[in-house]
Protein backbone atom coordinates (compact mmCIF):
# COMPACT_ATOMS: atom_id res chain seq x y z
CA UNK A 1 0.00 0.00 0.00
CA UNK A 2 1.11 3.86 -0.51
CA UNK A 3 0.98 5.42 2.12
CA UNK A 4 0.85 9.17 1.68
CA UNK A 5 -2.55 10.43 0.09
CA UNK A 6 -2.25 13.83 -0.88
CA UNK A 7 -5.55 16.06 -1.70
CA UNK A 8 -5.23 19.52 -3.23
CA UNK A 9 -8.65 21.25 -3.31
CA UNK A 10 -9.42 24.58 -4.91
CA UNK A 11 -13.14 26.10 -3.64
CA UNK A 12 -14.53 29.23 -4.53
CA UNK A 13 -16.90 30.93 -2.32
CA UNK A 14 -19.14 33.78 -2.32
CA UNK A 15 -19.96 36.85 0.11
CA UNK A 16 -19.24 34.51 3.60
CA UNK A 17 -18.60 34.44 7.20
CA UNK A 18 -17.73 30.62 7.55
CA UNK A 19 -15.52 31.06 10.68
CA UNK A 20 -15.44 33.70 12.95
CA UNK A 21 -12.31 35.49 15.13
CA UNK A 22 -13.22 36.29 18.34
CA UNK A 23 -14.69 39.80 17.28
CA UNK A 24 -17.40 37.73 15.07
CA UNK A 25 -14.85 38.90 12.21
CA UNK A 26 -13.64 36.26 8.66
CA UNK A 27 -10.56 34.49 10.07
CA UNK A 28 -7.49 36.26 7.99
CA UNK A 29 -3.80 35.68 7.08
CA UNK A 30 -1.01 37.66 5.93
CA UNK A 31 0.76 35.26 3.28
CA UNK A 32 2.86 36.75 0.52
CA UNK A 33 2.58 40.16 1.76
CA UNK A 34 -1.29 40.51 1.49
CA UNK A 35 -4.23 39.48 3.33
CA UNK A 36 -6.36 36.28 2.68
CA UNK A 37 -9.26 35.23 4.10
CA UNK A 38 -8.80 31.67 6.19
CA UNK A 39 -10.68 29.16 7.44
CA UNK A 40 -9.08 27.25 10.31
CA UNK A 41 -8.45 23.32 10.70
CA UNK A 42 -10.25 22.63 12.95
CA UNK A 43 -13.44 24.50 11.67
CA UNK A 44 -13.27 22.53 8.85
CA UNK A 45 -12.34 19.15 10.81
CA UNK A 46 -16.08 19.62 12.95
CA UNK A 47 -17.99 20.45 9.88
CA UNK A 48 -16.93 17.19 8.37
CA UNK A 49 -16.97 15.13 11.34
CA UNK A 50 -20.38 16.20 11.94
CA UNK A 51 -22.32 16.25 8.74
CA UNK A 52 -24.96 13.75 7.87
CA UNK A 53 -22.82 12.75 5.17
CA UNK A 54 -20.31 11.84 7.26
CA UNK A 55 -22.91 10.35 9.75
CA UNK A 56 -24.50 8.21 7.45
CA UNK A 57 -21.49 7.02 5.45
CA UNK A 58 -20.03 5.69 8.71
CA UNK A 59 -23.00 4.81 10.74
CA UNK A 60 -21.96 3.07 13.86
CA UNK A 61 -18.39 3.89 13.37
CA UNK A 62 -18.16 7.53 14.14
CA UNK A 63 -17.55 8.85 18.21
CA UNK A 64 -18.71 11.41 20.13
CA UNK A 65 -16.83 14.22 21.69
CA UNK A 66 -18.08 16.07 24.53
CA UNK A 67 -16.90 17.05 28.44
CA UNK A 68 -20.51 15.64 29.41
CA UNK A 69 -20.72 11.85 29.23
CA UNK A 70 -20.77 12.06 33.09
CA UNK A 71 -24.12 13.99 33.15
CA UNK A 72 -25.55 11.62 30.59
CA UNK A 73 -24.15 8.40 32.78
CA UNK A 74 -26.03 10.49 35.64
CA UNK A 75 -29.23 11.08 33.77
CA UNK A 76 -29.88 7.36 32.53
CA UNK A 77 -28.76 6.22 35.64
CA UNK A 78 -31.56 8.39 37.31
CA UNK A 79 -33.79 6.88 34.39
CA UNK A 80 -33.08 3.47 35.72
CA UNK A 81 -34.78 4.31 39.50
CA UNK A 82 -30.96 4.67 40.97
CA UNK A 83 -31.63 7.55 43.74
CA UNK A 84 -29.97 10.84 43.05
CA UNK A 85 -27.38 10.74 45.61
CA UNK A 86 -25.95 7.23 44.38
CA UNK A 87 -26.39 8.33 41.07
CA UNK A 88 -24.24 11.52 40.71
CA UNK A 89 -21.53 9.20 42.50
CA UNK A 90 -21.30 6.71 40.42
CA UNK A 91 -21.64 8.57 37.26
CA UNK A 92 -18.25 10.96 38.74
CA UNK A 93 -16.56 7.65 39.21
CA UNK A 94 -17.23 6.43 35.16
CA UNK A 95 -16.39 9.96 34.12
CA UNK A 96 -13.50 10.08 35.56
CA UNK A 97 -11.81 7.66 34.03
CA UNK A 98 -11.59 9.86 30.85
CA UNK A 99 -10.49 12.47 32.68
CA UNK A 100 -10.13 14.95 35.80
CA UNK A 101 -13.58 16.32 37.30
CA UNK A 102 -14.07 20.36 36.43
CA UNK A 103 -14.76 20.48 40.34
CA UNK A 104 -18.10 21.81 41.96
CA UNK A 105 -19.93 24.87 40.99
CA UNK A 106 -22.58 26.43 43.29
CA UNK A 107 -25.10 27.42 40.36
CA UNK A 108 -24.54 24.08 38.53
CA UNK A 109 -24.75 21.52 40.74
CA UNK A 110 -23.73 18.99 37.54
CA UNK A 111 -20.71 20.25 36.69
CA UNK A 112 -19.20 18.34 39.13
CA UNK A 113 -19.83 15.33 36.69
CA UNK A 114 -18.46 17.48 33.89
CA UNK A 115 -14.45 17.11 32.97
CA UNK A 116 -12.02 19.62 32.33
CA UNK A 117 -11.09 18.19 28.80
CA UNK A 118 -13.11 17.29 25.93
CA UNK A 119 -12.63 13.21 25.50
CA UNK A 120 -13.35 11.57 22.51
CA UNK A 121 -15.33 8.63 23.66
CA UNK A 122 -15.31 5.67 20.54
CA UNK A 123 -18.50 3.75 19.92
CA UNK A 124 -17.07 0.82 21.83
CA UNK A 125 -15.98 2.60 24.64
CA UNK A 126 -19.75 4.35 24.60
CA UNK A 127 -21.20 0.45 24.40
CA UNK A 128 -19.09 -0.50 27.57
CA UNK A 129 -20.33 2.83 29.31
CA UNK A 130 -24.12 1.18 28.50
CA UNK A 131 -23.06 -1.54 29.75
CA UNK A 132 -21.94 -0.96 33.33
CA UNK A 133 -24.85 1.30 33.78
CA UNK A 134 -27.56 -1.50 33.43
CA UNK A 135 -25.12 -3.54 35.67
CA UNK A 136 -24.75 -1.09 38.22
CA UNK A 137 -28.91 -0.47 37.97
CA UNK A 138 -29.51 -4.30 38.63
CA UNK A 139 -27.49 -5.12 41.34
CA UNK A 140 -27.77 -1.38 43.28
CA UNK A 141 -24.71 -1.22 44.03
CA UNK A 142 -21.67 0.95 42.84
CA UNK A 143 -19.34 0.13 40.30
CA UNK A 144 -16.25 -2.12 41.18
CA UNK A 145 -12.69 -0.80 40.41
CA UNK A 146 -12.26 -3.91 37.86
CA UNK A 147 -15.52 -2.11 36.20
CA UNK A 148 -13.87 0.78 35.34
CA UNK A 149 -11.45 -0.19 33.28
CA UNK A 150 -13.56 1.33 30.14
CA UNK A 151 -11.18 2.82 27.65
CA UNK A 152 -10.25 0.77 24.71
CA UNK A 153 -7.08 0.98 22.80
CA UNK A 154 -8.71 -0.84 19.75
CA UNK A 155 -11.98 0.84 18.72
CA UNK A 156 -13.74 1.18 15.27
CA UNK A 157 -14.35 5.23 15.40
CA UNK A 158 -13.38 6.81 12.18
CA UNK A 159 -13.22 9.95 13.26
CA UNK A 160 -10.62 9.39 16.32
CA UNK A 161 -9.02 7.36 13.50
CA UNK A 162 -8.66 10.17 10.77
CA UNK A 163 -8.30 13.21 13.15
CA UNK A 164 -7.00 11.44 16.60
CA UNK A 165 -7.56 11.90 20.09
CA UNK A 166 -5.27 13.22 23.47
CA UNK A 167 -6.78 12.51 26.70
CA UNK A 168 -4.23 13.98 29.12
CA UNK A 169 -5.13 11.90 32.12
CA UNK A 170 -4.44 8.44 30.33
CA UNK A 171 -2.02 9.31 27.13
CA UNK A 172 -1.52 5.34 26.90
CA UNK A 173 -5.10 5.98 25.07
CA UNK A 174 -3.66 8.50 22.90
CA UNK A 175 -4.76 8.41 19.18
CA UNK A 176 -2.14 9.65 16.82
CA UNK A 177 -3.87 11.48 13.56
CA UNK A 178 -3.86 9.87 10.26
CA UNK A 179 -5.09 12.86 8.97
CA UNK A 180 -3.43 16.50 8.78
CA UNK A 181 -5.59 19.21 7.18
CA UNK A 182 -4.27 22.58 7.12
CA UNK A 183 -6.59 25.98 7.57
CA UNK A 184 -7.77 26.87 3.53
CA UNK A 185 -6.64 29.97 2.74
CA UNK A 186 -7.42 32.36 -0.22
CA UNK A 187 -5.08 32.16 -2.81
CA UNK A 188 -5.86 35.72 -3.64
CA UNK A 189 -5.45 39.24 -2.35
CA UNK A 190 -8.87 39.14 -0.05
CA UNK A 191 -10.71 41.86 1.82
CA UNK A 192 -12.99 42.01 5.07
CA UNK A 193 -16.01 44.20 4.11
CA UNK A 194 -18.82 45.00 6.31
CA UNK A 195 -23.06 44.46 5.87
CA UNK A 196 -24.97 47.03 7.23
CA UNK A 197 -28.81 45.81 7.72
CA UNK A 198 -32.17 47.09 9.25
CA UNK A 199 -35.57 44.76 10.09
CA UNK A 200 -38.35 46.50 9.67
CA UNK A 201 -41.42 45.53 12.30
CA UNK A 202 -44.18 43.92 10.76
CA UNK A 203 -46.81 45.18 12.69
CA UNK A 204 -45.45 49.12 11.96
CA UNK A 205 -48.06 50.95 10.05
CA UNK A 206 -45.46 53.94 9.68
CA UNK A 207 -48.13 56.38 10.95
CA UNK A 208 -45.56 57.32 14.32
CA UNK A 209 -42.44 55.59 13.48
CA UNK A 210 -41.15 54.93 10.18
CA UNK A 211 -38.07 54.13 11.52
CA UNK A 212 -36.54 50.41 11.62
CA UNK A 213 -37.03 47.95 14.02
CA UNK A 214 -33.42 46.69 14.58
CA UNK A 215 -30.12 47.70 13.11
CA UNK A 216 -26.91 46.11 12.67
CA UNK A 217 -23.79 44.87 10.91
CA UNK A 218 -22.24 41.76 9.92
CA UNK A 219 -18.65 40.94 8.59
CA UNK A 220 -18.23 39.05 4.93
CA UNK A 221 -15.41 38.00 2.74
CA UNK A 222 -15.35 36.13 -0.25
CA UNK A 223 -12.56 34.20 -2.21
CA UNK A 224 -11.24 30.95 -3.84
CA UNK A 225 -9.41 29.40 -1.26
CA UNK A 226 -6.97 26.79 -1.91
CA UNK A 227 -7.47 23.27 0.78
CA UNK A 228 -4.39 20.79 1.79
CA UNK A 229 -5.21 17.01 3.36
CA UNK A 230 -2.21 14.94 4.27
CA UNK A 231 -3.59 11.53 4.93
CA UNK A 232 -1.03 8.37 6.34
CA UNK A 233 -2.61 5.52 5.09
CA UNK A 234 -0.89 3.26 6.74
CA UNK A 235 -1.95 4.80 10.12
CA UNK A 236 -5.46 5.26 9.38
CA UNK A 237 -5.52 1.50 8.62
CA UNK A 238 -3.47 0.84 12.14
CA UNK A 239 -5.87 3.26 13.70
CA UNK A 240 -8.73 1.25 12.61
CA UNK A 241 -7.12 -2.16 14.07
CA UNK A 242 -6.28 -3.55 10.21
CA UNK A 243 -10.35 -3.59 9.20
CA UNK A 244 -9.10 -1.94 5.73
CA UNK A 245 -12.86 -1.96 4.09
CA UNK A 246 -13.57 0.77 7.05
CA UNK A 247 -10.42 2.43 6.17
CA UNK A 248 -11.68 2.36 2.72
CA UNK A 249 -15.13 3.23 3.63
CA UNK A 250 -13.91 6.57 6.00
CA UNK A 251 -11.44 7.78 2.74
CA UNK A 252 -14.40 7.69 0.63
CA UNK A 253 -16.19 9.81 3.17
CA UNK A 254 -13.56 11.69 4.10
CA UNK A 255 -12.91 13.18 0.16
CA UNK A 256 -16.88 13.53 -0.52
CA UNK A 257 -16.55 15.95 3.07
CA UNK A 258 -13.47 17.67 1.73
CA UNK A 259 -15.40 18.67 -1.81
CA UNK A 260 -18.75 19.14 -0.83
CA UNK A 261 -19.20 20.18 3.21
CA UNK A 262 -18.76 23.43 3.81
CA UNK A 263 -18.61 24.86 7.65
CA UNK A 264 -21.78 26.01 8.72
CA UNK A 265 -20.95 29.78 10.31
CA UNK A 266 -23.52 32.22 9.16
CA UNK A 267 -25.16 29.88 6.37
CA UNK A 268 -28.10 30.89 6.84
CA UNK A 269 -27.55 35.12 6.57
CA UNK A 270 -25.02 34.08 3.58
CA UNK A 271 -26.17 30.67 1.76
CA UNK A 272 -22.56 30.15 0.78
CA UNK A 273 -22.35 26.63 0.33
CA UNK A 274 -20.11 25.54 -2.27
CA UNK A 275 -18.57 22.41 -3.95
CA UNK A 276 -14.73 22.12 -4.71
CA UNK A 277 -14.28 23.31 -8.30
CA UNK A 278 -10.74 21.37 -8.54
CA UNK A 279 -9.04 18.51 -6.67
CA UNK A 280 -5.58 17.05 -7.26
CA UNK A 281 -5.15 13.64 -5.61
CA UNK A 282 -1.47 12.02 -5.04
CA UNK A 283 -0.61 8.55 -3.61
CA UNK A 284 2.75 7.72 -2.91
CA UNK A 285 5.52 7.28 -0.37
CA UNK A 286 7.64 10.04 -0.37
CA UNK A 287 7.81 13.04 2.20
CA UNK A 288 4.82 14.72 1.50
CA UNK A 289 4.66 18.29 0.23
CA UNK A 290 1.45 21.02 0.47
CA UNK A 291 1.07 23.30 -2.83
CA UNK A 292 0.59 26.85 -0.68
CA UNK A 293 3.80 27.85 -2.49
CA UNK A 294 1.73 28.17 -5.53
CA UNK A 295 0.20 30.75 -4.07
CA UNK A 296 2.86 32.87 -2.51
CA UNK A 297 2.20 35.40 -4.59
CA UNK A 298 -1.44 36.17 -5.01
CA UNK A 299 -3.30 35.22 -7.71
CA UNK A 300 -4.78 37.70 -9.96
CA UNK A 301 -6.80 38.48 -13.22
CA UNK A 302 -9.98 38.38 -14.47
CA UNK A 303 -10.54 34.31 -13.95
CA UNK A 304 -8.93 33.21 -10.53
CA UNK A 305 -9.59 30.18 -11.04
CA UNK A 306 -7.97 29.12 -14.36
CA UNK A 307 -5.34 30.95 -13.08
CA UNK A 308 -4.64 28.89 -9.96
CA UNK A 309 -5.32 25.53 -11.57
CA UNK A 310 -2.22 26.53 -13.87
CA UNK A 311 -0.81 27.23 -10.86
CA UNK A 312 -0.99 24.31 -9.11
CA UNK A 313 -0.36 22.31 -11.91
CA UNK A 314 2.69 24.30 -12.53
CA UNK A 315 4.39 24.10 -9.01
CA UNK A 316 3.80 20.16 -9.48
CA UNK A 317 6.09 19.86 -12.20
CA UNK A 318 8.65 22.14 -11.16
CA UNK A 319 8.51 20.38 -7.89
CA UNK A 320 9.10 17.31 -9.94
CA UNK A 321 11.55 18.44 -11.63
CA UNK A 322 13.72 19.63 -8.61
CA UNK A 323 13.17 16.76 -5.81
CA UNK A 324 11.77 14.04 -8.03
CA UNK A 325 8.40 13.03 -8.46
CA UNK A 326 7.05 13.35 -5.09
CA UNK A 327 3.96 10.70 -5.85
CA UNK A 328 3.58 7.52 -8.08
CA UNK A 329 0.24 8.11 -9.18
CA UNK A 330 -1.60 10.85 -9.67
CA UNK A 331 -5.62 11.81 -10.40
CA UNK A 332 -7.42 14.76 -11.21
CA UNK A 333 -11.00 16.73 -11.65
CA UNK A 334 -11.79 19.67 -12.80
CA UNK A 335 -15.57 21.71 -13.23
CA UNK A 336 -13.38 23.99 -15.72
CA UNK A 337 -13.81 21.19 -18.44
CA UNK A 338 -16.66 18.03 -16.71
CA UNK A 339 -12.55 16.05 -16.36
CA UNK A 340 -13.21 13.35 -13.92
CA UNK A 341 -15.57 12.84 -10.85
CA UNK A 342 -15.29 12.40 -7.66
CA UNK A 343 -16.28 8.75 -7.55
CA UNK A 344 -13.21 8.31 -9.71
CA UNK A 345 -11.10 10.28 -6.83
CA UNK A 346 -12.35 8.07 -4.16
CA UNK A 347 -11.78 4.83 -6.16
CA UNK A 348 -8.31 6.37 -6.24
CA UNK A 349 -7.79 7.16 -2.72
CA UNK A 350 -7.88 3.73 -1.84
CA UNK A 351 -6.26 1.19 -4.08
CA UNK A 352 -2.79 -0.28 -3.22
Amino acid sequence: MRRFLQLHLLTSYPPANLNRDDLGRPKTAVMGGVLRLRISSQSLKRAWRTSDLFATSLQGHVGTRTKEMGIRIYRELLAKGIKEKDAMAWAGQIAGQFGKSKGADKNNPLAVLEIEQLAHFSPEEEEAIRQLNNTLAERRTGPEEGELQLLRKRHSAADIAMFGRMLASAPAYNVEAAVQVAHALGVHRCQVEDDFFTAVDDLNDGQEDKGSAHMGDTAFGAALFYQYICVDRQQLLANLGEDRPLADLALRALLECAATVAPGGKQNSFASRAYASYMLAELGDRQPRSLSVAFLRPVSGADLLVAAVRSIQQSVTQMDAVYGPCADLREEMSVLDGRGTLSALQGFAIQE
